[in-house]
C-alpha cells in the first residue's frame, strides 16, 4: 500500500479552496513562481496561509511535479512545521503524505532523517498528527532505504526499537472510538516483512512480536485484518529456516490462517473433535466471514509456504487443518482463490503426509 493523496475529504477541501477557474490560474501561477512562494510561504508559517499554499499544491498532479523541483528548500521546511500548532503542522503533515507518494521525493525525506523525526513527533505527548505520520512511514518504507531506516540496522544497541514501539501501539490502539490511529502501522509491516531483516526482527521469539500481531487479526478493521495476513504471509516465506518460531505461536498463527479459508458451515464434533479447543470451539459456531478475497488468498499462501516443510505438513495434519481446506474448498467461488487451495492441496497429495504419518511422527 502507498498513499497518493491523503484522503478524499482532502482532495475535495483542495478543491473548494482552488476549484474555480480564477482559483486553479492562482495554483498554476504559483507552481510557475514556486521558488518565491516557497520564500514566502515559509517565512510567514505562523499565520498558517503560507503552508496552506503548498499543501494545496500537492493536491494535484501539476502542483506535485513543480514542488518536486525545489525539494532542498521545500522538504526541510515542511519537516520544520512538524513541530508547530495543529493549524501548521496538519496541513504540513498533509503536504508530506503527498509528496512521498513519488520515489525520488521519498528517497530523498529518508535521506535528511525523515523516519527518525517521524518516529520522535509520532510519540510527543501533544502530537495532533498521529495517523498522518503512520501513513507517512507507509510511504517512506516502500523503499529498502526507507526500511533499514526504520529497522535501524545501522547501530546493534537500538535495532528493531521503532519496529517495537509501532507493534506496541498498535497492539494498544483501537478503531472502537471511530479514530483509530495506528491502524495503518499494519501496511508498515507488511512494508518492513518484504525484508529479510525485518522477517529477522518480527520472528524473533525473544521480543515476541508476531504474537502480539497476529492476535490484531481478531480486530473488526479491514485495514488490521489485512496488514496481519500481509505480514504473515511474508514472514512464512522464512519457514525453511524458522519453522520453529513460527510454530511458536501456533495456538495464534493456526486460527489467523484456517479460520478465514475454513467456510461458512458449522462443523461436526466429529471434525471438531481432532482440532485445538482454538480452531475447533469457533468453528462450532457461527462466525463472521472474511469476504475479502486477498486476505483469503494470503493466508493460504502463508499456509502453502508453510508446508513446504515436512515438519509444517505434520504441524497442519496436527490440527485438522486438510479437513478444514477440503470443507473451505467446497464453499469457495472465487477462482484466484480456488487456485490457492488447490496449490496446498497438490503439495499435500505430493508430500504424502496422512494423517497416521502424523500421529507415529508425534509418538
Amino acid at each position: 500500500m502507498c498513499f497518493g493523496r491523503w484522503s478524499e475529504v482532502v482532495r475535495e477541501k483542495r478543491r473548494s479552496k482552488a476549484g474555480t477557474t480564477k482559483g486553479k490560474g492562482l495554483i498554476r501561477k504559483a507552481a510557475d513562481g514556486i521558488g518565491g512562494v516557497l520564500v514566502f510561504s515559509f517565512s510567514s508559517c505562523e499565520e498558517g496561509g503560507g503552508v496552506d499554499i503548498v499543501s494545496g499544491l500537492t493536491g494535484s498532479e501539476d502542483g506535485l511535479q513543480s514542488l518536486a523541483s525545489f525539494a532542498k528548500i521545500l522538504l526541510p521546511s515542511l519537516v520544520r512545521l512538524l513541530s508547530e500548532n495543529k493549524e501548521v503542522s496538519q496541513p504540513a503533515a498533509e503536504a508530506l503524505v503527498n509528496l512521498s507518494q513519488n520515489s525520488n521525493m521519498a528517497s530523498k525525506m529518508v535521506t535528511i532523517g525523515m523516519v527518525k523525526t517521524a518516529m520522535d513527533l509520532l510519540y510527543k505527548p501533544d502530537t495532533s498528527i498521529t495517523k498522518l505520520l503512520v501513513m507517512l512511514l507507509v510511504n517512506l518504507t516502500q523503499s529498502d532505504a526507507g526500511i533499514a531506516s526504520l529497522l535501524q540496522t545501522g547501530d546493534e544497541n537500538v535495532q528493531g526499537l521503532y519496529v517495537m514501539r509501532l507493534v506496541r501501539s498498535f497492539c494498544r490502539s483501537s478503531n472502537e472510538s471511530g479514530d483509530d490511529s495506528f491502524e495503518h502501522v499494519g501496511s508498515i509491516l507488511v512494508n518492513i516483512s518484504k525484508n529479510e531483516a525485518g522477517r529477522k526482527i518480527l520472528l524473533d521469539p525473544k521480543r515476541g512480536l508476531l504474537k502480539q500481531i497476529i492476535r490484531q487479526f481478531d480486530s473488526s478493521s479491514p485495514l488490521r485484518k489485512k496488514g496481519v495476513s500481509g505480514t504473515i504471509r511474508n514472514c512464512c516465506f522464512e519457514a525453511e529456516n524458522q519453522l520453529q518460531n513460527l510454530l511458536l505461536v501456533s495456538e495464534f498463527l493456526w486460527p489467523a490462517l484456517l479460520l478465514p479459508v475454513a467456510g461458512h458451515k458449522i462443523y461436526t464434533e466429529q471434525d471438531t473433535a481432532k482440532m485445538p479447543p482454538e480452531l475447533g470451539t469457533a468453528l462450532s459456531i457461527d462466525r463472521e466471514p472474511v469476504d475479502d478475497p486477498e486476505i483469503r488468498i494470503q493466508t493460504l499462501e502463508a499456509i502453502y509456504l508453510i508446508v513446504l516443510q515436512e515438519a509444517g505438513r505434520r504441524a497442519l495434519w496436527s490440527v485438522n487443518g486438510p479437513r478444514i481446506l477440503q470443507i473451505g474448498y467446497e464453499d469457495e467461488e472465487d477462482p484466484k482463490v480456488m487456485e490457492a487451495y488447490e496449490r496446498i492441496g497438490s503439495l499435500l497429495v505430493q508430500g504424502g503426509g496422512t494423517e497416521e504419518s502424523t500421529a507415529e511422527a508425534t509418538k
